[in-house]
């Protein structure tokens, strides 16, 4: 999108910070001209920490998490939340997860000893992956994770040889693809046909690897799980997989007389990114969900399962922002105005590959309109780096602190060091106290890993 020069000021939003809704922050509020998230002057603390910067509202991540549970607990008493914790991961998250009360969902080694490292109880522990490795693989069973979740018949191989070799017998789901069409991003869909993921329901692969699994020693099924994609707006897609499901556990049952558990249904909903979003709330996630497992389970003769649910990025997305330092201002008549800052595409990807979008402020201008309409430039050699693309903003100036919201999910996760860019911190803020959970790299952190 390309604007005349004229028109950089007039097709602007309007909108001041405070009318943002869904998009900021639990916490967020304007003292004076100021942004305040968690009690904590956003100004005050990139100064004082840098930027960029990653920023946390702790409360905002605790009430979700409470918000989950509390809504399946009292709609399917027999529920689970598990947080998925690629959409962003350290021990000091782990440890959050764990006095919260929901389990953890990890996708590789790494993320499996970040859980470890900060005492995460390995029952409570599921491991995902499309490829785990045999070294992975061991490194769970032999912690004593809870669950395996299988995605191929390689693997299945792989988990009894080691679990006997171990002496253990390791409890597993089996990750389904249901053919759901999910309503997301062509990237983050993961339940359609064309998928890397799980077993395929085509020409009834996935119900005759059941046999397989079952005769495997050293492993015990005690569950199915599918995952149909990320940011889904539209709830049917969970219904619908939903009934696949029970389906399937039902001609198990039928077949080889075993009534599965468990039931996952992957990640959770979708969140706001942008002010004109309007996604499902987490009760309305809950009520559809358990509705369409109650309903399905009634209509095939199954007894309602052990239900979990695994989101990720509605638990941190929306908690999460990054505060940048504008250093230069760029306009081309007729075209568009860019303003730098000190990131970019090393500490958020997903505008380079999805085109996400995001909204964002001027934080020391926070009472002010946001009357121009400007690209959100990295600071990377490349073309298609940008935070926000032809987004809504105050007028800025040289020095300012811009804060983009939305960004807790997938940044942090999916980060690099581009450029010999070190990663920036993070910091909790909670109660008018900001504290540093995972400090700023330094250079010297960039060739720790040299010879």
């Amino acid at each position: 999108m390309s604007l005349p020069a004229s028109d950089i000021t007039k097709q602007a939003d309007h909108l001041t910070t405070m009318e943002l809704g869904a998009v900021l922050p639990a916490s967020a509020e304007v003292r004076g001209d100021h942004l305040f998230i968690g009690g904590v002057d956003m100004v005050d603390l990139a100064r004082e920490q840098g930027t960029a910067l990653y920023v946390y509202d702790e409360q905002d991540i605790r009430s979700r998490l409470r918000t989950y549970r509390e809504a399946f607990e009292t709609r399917h008493q027999n529920s689970e939340v598990i947080y998925a914790s690629k959409a962003f991961i350290n021990k000091e998250m782990c440890r959050l997860v764990a006095q919260e009360g929901a389990s953890l969902d990890v996708s590789g080694g790494g993320e499996l000893a970040i859980a470890l490292a900060a005492g995460f109880p390995a029952e409570r522990i599921y491991v995902h992956g499309n490829n785990k490795t045999p070294q992975e693989l061991e490194e769970a069973i032999a912690a004593g994770v809870g669950r395996i979740v299988l995605d191929s018949r390689i693997e299945l191989a792989r988990v009894s040889e080691i679990a006997q070799r171990l002496g253990r017998t390791q409890n597993v789901y089996m990750r389904i693809t249901p053919g759901v069409e999910a309503d997301t991003h062509e990237y983050i869909k993961t339940g359609c046909e064309d998928s890397k993921f799980g077993f395929t329901m085509r020409e009834d692969f996935a119900f005759n690897c059941v046999e397989d699994v079952l005769a495997a020693p050293g492993v015990n099924l005690v569950g199915l799980h599918c995952h149909i994609g990320s940011q889904i707006f539209a709830l049917h897609s969970f219904a619908e997989a939903i009934d696949v499901m029970v389906n399937l556990m039902a001609r198990i049952k039928e077949r080889y007389g075993l009534e599965l558990a468990d039931l996952d249904i992957g990640g959770g909903v979708g969140i706001a990114y942008a002010v004109d979003d309007q996604p499902a709330t987490i009760d309305q996630f809950a009520q559809v969900t358990t509705d369409a497992l109650l309903g399905s389970c009634k209509a095939h003769g199954v007894k309602p399962p052990h239900l979990l649910t695994e989101p990720g990025r509605s638990v941190v997305a929306t908690a999460g922002v990054t505060l940048y330092t504008v250093g230069i201002l760029k306009t081309l008549p007729g075209i568009r105005k860019y303003v730098a800052v000190d990131g970019g595409m090393s500490d958020n990807i997903r505008t380079a590959l999805y085109h996400a979008n995001y909204e964002a402020v001027v934080a020391n201008k926070a009472d002010q309109p946001r009357t121009e309409i400007v690209t959100l430039a990295g600071k990377h050699c490349e073309s298609g780096d940008a935070v926000v693309l032809d987004g809504n903003l105050q007028h800025p100036d040289l020095g300012d602190v811009v804060c983009v919201f939305g960004t807790g999910a997938y940044c942090r996760s999916m980060s690099s060091n581009y450029n010999g860019q070190p990663r920036p911190a993070v910091v909790f803020v909670k109660d008018g106290a900001a504290r540093v959970v995972t400090r700023r790299e330094t250079y010297n952190d960039l060739m720790v890993c040299d010879e």
